[in-house]
């Protein structure tokens, strides 16, 4: 009994690092994202790779209430050249898409309200989609943005937020909390899950951050795989990483990014229908890196 309560508190902690991972997206406001990130595994040929595409369009609907439509596409690539009791071929692509819905309206000139609902689809898609397939995601959030607010000698933003995942398997909402606040014109921090950093701004164009976050996903096997005569009809990865990274502002707007550094936690796991652990396919650390460019409001 203690082994399967084991077993179930390390998914929920997995599912959990993907989930507030996901929602992070609701504190940023990119119009549009293309993302490179790369993990090779410790003295292996096997590596993880994932391209990532977002679009969101925000609708005005009156002055300072919006209605945002978008979508978000992850292709995740699995190398696995390494030798595995069992055929890889299935594993080789991963694909997460989401139907982006959201709402915010302002409350006064400083506090606001956003909600979020994520239709998913998170598969190998190497046939027809059934409803494993698919998985539900939404939030809500309370914003209070003092960023512009010439009267604080340390402007601040703190987002508030119950956030609901199908994945995890629990009946409730689980907390999201994100705290901004600039300390001189030249540093400023971001404490929160599943990103904090320490940032300094050289200029209006060049800044330097440290970090530590999460990254992960969890999907279904179409075609199962069957291992010491178990199958396994999901994948998940986690990690945790630390590191440094760049950011070049050609515009306000338009921003190149890079960040790179090691992981310090990393789990590529294959299960069962019940989600349960069946075989570890990696969880040496790593070297991690993320590159792309971004187009925000």
């Amino acid at each position: 009994m203690n082994e399967r309560v084991s077993k179930n508190f390390r998914f929920i902690l997995v599912v959990c690092l993907c989930l507030v991972y996901q929602f992070s997206k609701a504190q940023l406001t990119d119009i549009v994202r293309l993302e490179y990130s790369f993990i090779p595994k410790s003295n292996s040929e096997d590596q993880y790779t994932r391209l990532r595409a977002i679009l969101n369009y925000p609708i005005e609907i009156k002055e300072g209430n919006y209605f945002i439509v978008g979508g978000e596409y992850n292709r995740i690539i699995l190398n696995l050249e390494d030798n595995y009791p069992f055929d890889t071929s299935s594993l080789d692509n991963i694909h997460v898409i989401d139907l982006n819905l959201g709402y915010t309206f302002k409350l006064n000139d400083k506090k606001r309200l956003g909600f979020k609902f994520n239709p998913r689809i998170a598969s190998t898609l190497t046939s027809a989609l059934s409803s494993d397939d698919y998985f539900m995601n939404g939030g809500v959030f309370y914003i209070n943005d003092r960023r512009k607010d010439e009267t604080l000698k340390k402007p601040y933003r703190l987002i508030l937020g119950l956030t609901y995942n199908a994945t995890t398997g629990l009946p409730f909402p689980l907390p999201f909390v994100s705290y901004y606040r600039e300390i001189n014109e030249s540093w400023s921090f971001n404490a929160g899950i599943p990103k904090s950093n320490l940032k300094y701004i050289f200029n209006e164009r060049n800044n330097l951050q440290a970090f530590v976050g999460l990254d992960g996903y969890l999907a279904h096997l179409q075609e199962s795989v069957v291992i010491d005569g178990k199958s396994v009809d999901h994948i998940s990865l986690s990690v945790a990483i630390g590191g440094l990274g760049y950011e070049y502002c050609f515009t306000k707007h338009l921003v190149a990014y890079m960040y790179s550094g090691y992981t310090f936690r990393l789990n590529n796991v294959l299960r069962n229908k019940n989600r349960d652990e069946v075989f570890k396919l990696d969880d040496v650390n790593a070297f991690y890196l993320r590159t792309g460019i971004k187009f925000k409001i």
